[in-house]
């Protein structure tokens, strides 16, 4: 029996970094790398609207990946998440109107989201449940109110227009072109979503998560970790509402409504709270589902009156 060579009969980690490891095979990894070389052939396709459709999917699953840090990682219910969307977007139009570049604009628009979300994010830091659910609608309100009075910042009623993403003198002013600034975007903030949950901080927000008192006698502090986790998750939003401004190059107050952040409540459930990848997935489902509403509903009334002419004809 010592000369027999024993080999392991299933997937065996037998650290805590191969534990926590994004690609822990060289098929993912390769999976990885073929995925998002076969999404950069996606604009030689010359498709518009498919192109459209993916763009759109791209900067929603952005800001759905930051609705789950916060409620699907950290436990912690927010129904404003369409504000903070909002808060990015009127954020980017606004710093490039007063010249900085829009590639600086992206950034610093998430910053100035994360700044507007840790300022909701201190006091409902000791909240949970539903008294947590009614101070982010409450902010979810004040935003908006927020949106229609300041006129210096949003334009008003008559919204804001912005300019299209440049970079170097280029300009991504193209469906083709704009693709692969959102596609770097997702690829960016999706792998360090994936990191952050691999670190002590990210283990810490899943613990609050799972059982808050006894990550608190295990010595988490949750009230440091609930308040920065608003913070993130309004980067994540404030990044994604960036994105939708310089690709819609107009930014309406009407668009960010309660609605709009149910919208996003739906696609972190629908694609699992918790899931880093569920995100972008439901963000595509949820992309996708009107088109294919509209394009069921458009053949059944080209059923429909198919047969009236066939009766008519009769």
């Amino acid at each position: 029996m010592a000369g027999i060579a024993m080999t392991p009969c299933g997937n065996f980690r037998e650290s805590y970094r191969a534990d926590t490891t994004i690609f822990p095979t060289r098929l993912s990894r390769a999976f990885a790398a073929g995925s998002i070389a076969a999404l950069c052939l996606v604009p030689l396709t010359g498709d518009r609207y498919i192109l459209s459709l993916m763009i759109q999917a791209g900067y929603l699953g952005i800001a759905a990946l930051g609705l789950n840090i916060l409620v699907g990682f950290t436990g912690q219910i927010s129904i404003g998440h369409a504000a903070f969307f909002g808060v990015g977007a009127f954020s980017s139009a606004w710093l490039v109107e007063h010249g900085v570049p829009v590639a600086v604009a992206i950034l610093l628009a998430g910053l100035m989201t994360t700044a507007v979300g840790m300022v909701f994010g201190l006091p409902a830091a000791r909240l949970k449940g539903l008294y947590l659910a009614i101070a982010t609608l409450a902010a979810q309100f004040i935003i908006e109110d927020f949106f229609a009075r300041a006129r210096w910042f949003t334009g008003g009623v008559a919204g804001r227009v912005t300019e299209p993403f440049s970079l170097f003198g280029v300009r991504f002013d193209s469906n083709e072109t704009y693709f692969y600034v959102v596609l770097f975007y997702v690829v960016v903030m999706f792998l360090s979503a994936s990191n952050l949950m691999r670190t002590r901080d990210g283990r810490a927000l899943v613990a609050v998560r799972d059982h808050y008192l006894s990550a608190e006698m295990m010595g988490i502090n949750l009230t440091y970790y609930r308040t920065p986790s608003f913070g993130l998750s309004s980067f994540y939003a404030g990044i994604g509402g960036a994105l939708y401004a310089h690709y819609l190059l107009f930014v309406s107050v009407e668009a960010f409504t309660i609605l709009f952040s149910i919208q996003f409540l739906a696609m972190i459930i629908i694609g699992g709270l918790g899931s880093v990848i569920g995100s972008m997935m439901s963000a595509v489902f949820m992309t996708l589902l009107p088109e294919v509403v509209q394009s069921f509903a458009n053949m059944l009334a080209g059923s429909v009156m198919t047969v009236r002419s066939a009766s008519a004809l009769r």
